[in-house]
């Protein structure tokens, strides 16, 4: 969609967790940002108009257990690209932030003014990222536009790229791994919180339509509207059983699955108001419904490049 936009990505990754086959419409620079040498090369050899940082540790589990990791990996590798896109002149930066960052707050709609509170060391260190936006658009001009996803599902239409972690973390392509018999079983962590049928409630948002609201920021920083914060979800929030109940209509098949204890630093709903991004930036999530994303994942998960 970048391309077909008039905009050329540049891959920065350290395949930590990424994967260089998923890089197909543009440059691939191998490099970490906590490396300035190669931050400061790639940026000026390409010079770019800006920047889109998706890159973080994400295991809420491993943030607990070791928050160190985090704190190095996502904190100081984006005070890096922060300063060496701003000695660059690249002053427009769209990063990805993510509803942790709020941490639980039951019953409540999340809007971008809500407190942020998170309770691991992610949600924190996404915060800490936010912040330091802040202070560099005060102090160097710097433009941002911040998302804070809510929990990204689905593939791509042509089920060219999809979800494949390694270990697997995310619910729907897990439920997809037990369907077709690459797991014996989901796990379901917690089934006592405090929902109609004691499974945690996510807001999920389909990449593509996140693809969409990425374009859409890309677009506001470049018409000169400043920085601005956005929450990316649909305002729907799912149990775990309800996403298990739409796999199997949608695959047509039962999902083996076993009971567990609930996992620390996990919450009971998140669940997102998005009124900013359709006013403000005119987003429309419209592939997000649970059976398109499946739909979708579920054709990825098909293919041989998912167990390659």
């Amino acid at each position: 969609m970048c391309l077909q936009r008039g905009y050329v990505p540049v891959t920065f990754d350290n395949l930590l967790t990424g994967w260089e086959d998923a890089v197909k419409f543009g440059p691939f620079e191998q490099g970490d940002l906590l490396d300035n040498a190669r931050l400061q090369d790639v940026f000026n050899r390409y010079r770019p108009a800006a920047v889109m940082h998706f890159a973080a540790l994400s295991q809420v589990g491993e943030s607990i257990s070791d928050p160190g990791k985090y704190w190095l990996n996502n904190v100081c590798g984006s005070l890096n690209l922060i300063e060496a896109a701003v000695a660059a002149g690249c002053q427009n930066f769209v990063f990805s932030s993510t509803c942790a960052t709020y941490g639980e707050q039951d019953n409540v709609v999340l809007n971008e003014t809500s407190l942020q509170q998170p309770i691991n060391a992610y949600g924190a260190s996404k915060r800490a990222i936010e912040d330091m936006l802040r202070d560099f658009g005060a102090s160097h001009g710097l433009h941002s536009v911040i998302f804070r996803y809510f929990n990204v599902a689905g593939a791509d239409e042509d089920a060219e790229v999809g979800e494949f972690h390694r270990p697997e973390t995310h619910l729907i392509p897990l439920i997809l791994d037990a369907i077709d018999g690459r797991r014996d079983a989901l796990t379901i962590f917690g089934t006592d919180y405090n929902t109609p049928d004691g499974t945690c409630i996510r807001d999920y948002v389909h990449v593509m339509d996140l693809v969409e609201a990425h374009l859409l920021g890309l677009k506001w920083l470049q018409a000169g509207k400043g920085s601005r914060v956005f929450n990316l979800g649909t305002g729907d929030g799912f149990s775990v059983r309800e996403v298990m109940d739409a796999a199997a209509r949608v695959t047509g098949r039962e999902v083996p699955y076993t009971e567990g204890p609930r996992r620390a630093g996990d919450c009971t709903k998140l669940v997102s108001g998005s009124i900013r991004a359709r006013d403000e930036l005119g987003w429309e999530p419209k592939r997000s419904t649970l059976d398109q994303m499946i739909t979708d994942a579920w054709r990825w998960h098909q293919t041989g490049l998912y167990v390659k």
